[in-house]
Order: structure tokens, then sequence, then C-alpha cells
């Protein structure tokens, strides 16, 4: 009898055959020397491309966390040495290179190590240190850049500083950004600004290879950089590219615009944020004079009602209504006494000699004496006498029957 033979499902046999691959040590590590073919990076991060020579091809794919760790952003022609492990896509069945690393071929990858070494070394020395990064200045009034002046990394940055906060005063401290002397030059342009009085210093250059980057690279520039009494912000490059002023700036910034745009506040959103404070302060203010002018009401009130003022006040409001009454009392008075004074002169007229006289009466007296005679006896023959009538006064002697 024949044997059975061994049956596979494909998930099964694709997950040996990935097992098969990834038990093998060579293909664990390994670098990988091709073109770079039919490059495609996804809004996810993740790189997918392929790597080729004249006989075959072979697929590869960089996840993010290892893509934005990549100095060298590959386009499609490009001769590149690609490190990673290779196993089996499982859904496809297709054998990939996972890449961790790439560098161009050839002189590149002596520039990659050059700089693993000095960032190793500066990264011992703390010089990457969360610690010693400085805040920057929320509000700088001059702003150093080194740069070149003819780059369009700088014309992108004035725009964006003119955009953004006009008030800043922009110090330009020019250099070469690429070649064998730009190190020297970028370290000599760092140091003129110690002494310029600018608030933050800003370092830029556009993107490149890392050959052209590599200035910025260089051992002594980072430690210049790292050196400056100036809060420092890098703009190197593209968002993918990483140099050593990128560790140890301050801040870094993915682009020379975007080290403008940290550097310095907005003014539209200053100004937004003033229309704000403004009306706060203006309706706690109200709120608070509202409250003041409430307190002092109330305290006008007691003070009102406590205050000697009212007493006072009361007392002569009493004051005036006595004084009235008085006068009242007073007026009363005297018109009493007038009506009795009137009457009393009445009575007293009545009773006025001269009255009695106007009546055509007469008053006798005896010469020398004062006193009216009432009885003829009182007056005996002989007798002189002074009589008053109206008009004055008349003298007569009594006589007696005989005469």
């Amino acid at each position: 009898m024949f044997n059975e033979p061994q049956r596979y499902t494909v998930t099964g046999l694709n997950a040996y055959m990935r097992n098969v691959l990834e038990a093998d040590p060579l293909l664990a590590d390994l670098w990988v020397t091709g073109e770079i073919s039919n490059f495609r990076p996804y809004s996810s991060g993740h790189w997918y491309f392929t790597i080729k020579d004249a006989n075959a091809e072979l697929k590869c794919v960089m996840f993010r966390s290892a893509a934005q760790r990549q100095m060298l952003v590959p386009k499609d022609g490009d001769a590149v040495d690609v490190h990673g492990r290779i196993s089996l896509y499982d859904a496809r069945g297709d054998v990939q290179l996972y890449a961790d690393m790439i560098q161009s071929s050839g002189e590149t990858g002596s520039l990659y190590q050059q700089f693993e070494q000095i960032k190793a070394r500066l990264l011992a020395e703390g010089l990457f240190d969360a610690e010693r990064k400085r805040p920057l200045p929320a509000f700088p009034r001059r702003i150093g850049i080194v740069t070149s002046p003819d780059a369009a990394a700088f014309r992108d940055v004035q725009n964006v500083l003119r955009r953004r906060y006009p008030l800043a005063e922009l110090v330009i401290s020019p250099t070469l950004v690429q070649g064998p002397e730009a190190p020297a030059q970028i370290i000599r342009a760092i140091t003129r600004l110690q002494t310029s009085g600018v608030d933050v210093l800003l370092i830029c250059r556009g993107g490149g290879s890392i050959e052209d980057l590599w200035a910025f690279n260089d051992e002594l520039v980072g430690r210049a950089l790292a050196s400056s009494s100036i809060p420092t912000v890098s703009g190197i490059g593209h968002e993918t590219d990483t140099t050593i002023v990128d560790f140890v700036a301050d801040v870094r910034a993915p682009t020379p615009s975007a080290a403008a745009e940290i550097a310095v506040p907005d003014q539209e959103s200053l100004r937004l944020s003033l229309q704000s404070a403004d009306m706060a302060l203006r309706s706690a203010a109200q709120v608070t004079i509202n409250a003041r002018h409430e307190a002092l009401a109330r305290a006008s009130s007691r003070l009102r009602v406590s205050s000697p003022q009212r007493a006072v006040r009361d007392s002569q409001q009493r004051v005036d209504e006595r004084v009235a009454r008085l006068n009242v009392a007073l007026t009363r008075y005297r018109t009493r006494l007038g009506e009795r004074l009137m009457s009393r002169r009445a009575a007293l007229e009545a009773a006025n000699p001269q009255a009695i006289l106007a009546r055509g009466y007469a008053i006798v007296r005896r010469a020398g004496d004062p006193t009216p005679l009432r009885h003829p006896e009182d007056a005996p023959p002989g007798t002189r006498l002074d009589i008053s009538v109206q008009g004055g006064y008349l003298h007569a002697r009594v006589e007696g029957e005989d005469e």
C-alpha cells in the first residue's frame, strides 16, 4: 500500500516557510545591495519598495518606526545598501526584506558610520540630554539665523517671520551650508551671534542628500551649537532628515519654515488673545466696579441710618416745628394783647376828662387844689375856683346870696 501524501493548507505552508526563513541566522541580519525601484511612501509612514540588480529583484518594506530614523529618503534609481531580515508575508506568500536601515552604496555607508560614531560620543557626554534643553523666549526681539543668504531656506524663514511676527528683527550670520569649507564657516557664524544681542538662534538649511547635509553632522559644529549661550532651534532639511545639530539644539524643527514658526508667536493669535484678555479684563473690572458700587450703596445706607447728621437734622426739624409753634403762639398773644390794649384804650379814652369836657362838661376845682369839687357845699361863697373846659381854664369866685 502507498503512504498517504502529506497535505498542507496554504496558510500552514506559508507559516512553515516563514519559520524556516526566520530560523536562518544569515537571513536574520544581512545587507543587500541593489537599485531602488517602485518606491512608495504611504500616509501611514511605511515605505514599500523593491531593490533589484540586472538579474533579480527583492520586495522590501520599512515600517514607520524605522523610516523615521533614516537620514536618506530614497528615490527610484538610487543605488543603496539595505539592512534588515528576510521573512515571508503570509497573506500573499511574498518573500520580503523587512528593512531597518537604508543608505547610499559606497561612500555614504562610511558617512553613516561616522554619523553614528559622532552621535554616540556626544550622547555619552550628555549633549543630547533633555535636562540641558532651554526654553525659547516667548517674544524675541532679535532673531539670529545661521544659513546662506542665497538659500531658499532663508527666504522661507523671512516669509514666515514677516507673516507671523514682523516685530522681530532678523540678524543673519552668513555661511556656506555645504562643502568642505562649510563646517568652519558655520562655527564662525554661530560664534558671531553670541555677542550680537539676539534672543534666539536659528540654524537652517533646505533638504538634500546626506552628503549635502554633512556639514551639519560635523562634530565641531555640533559642539559649537551645544556651547551657544543663546537658545537654539535647528531646521535642517526635510522632516525625515536628521543631523547632529538636531540632537544638540534646544528645539528641533522638521524644516526651516517650521523653525521660524517655532521661534516666534503668531501675531494673529496674539491679537485674538489680547482681545480676549481685554474683554475678560473689562468684564472683570465691570464686575468689580458693580460690586464696589453695591457695597458703597450699602455702606452709605448704613451710614445714613447711624450718622449723627440724621439726629441733627431731626433735631433741627423739631426746633423748626417748635419755633413755628412759638411764632404762632406769639402772634396770638400779641393779638390778644392788642385787643386788650385797644379795649383798655377805649375805656381810658371814655374816662378821659378831656373827652368829658368835649361833651360840654367842666371840671371845677378850688384854686390851688387839684381835687375836683363834687358838692356845692365844698365851695362856700368867696371861694376862688379854677374851671377846666375843653378849650382851657376859667377862673371864678363863688358869690353869696346877698351879692
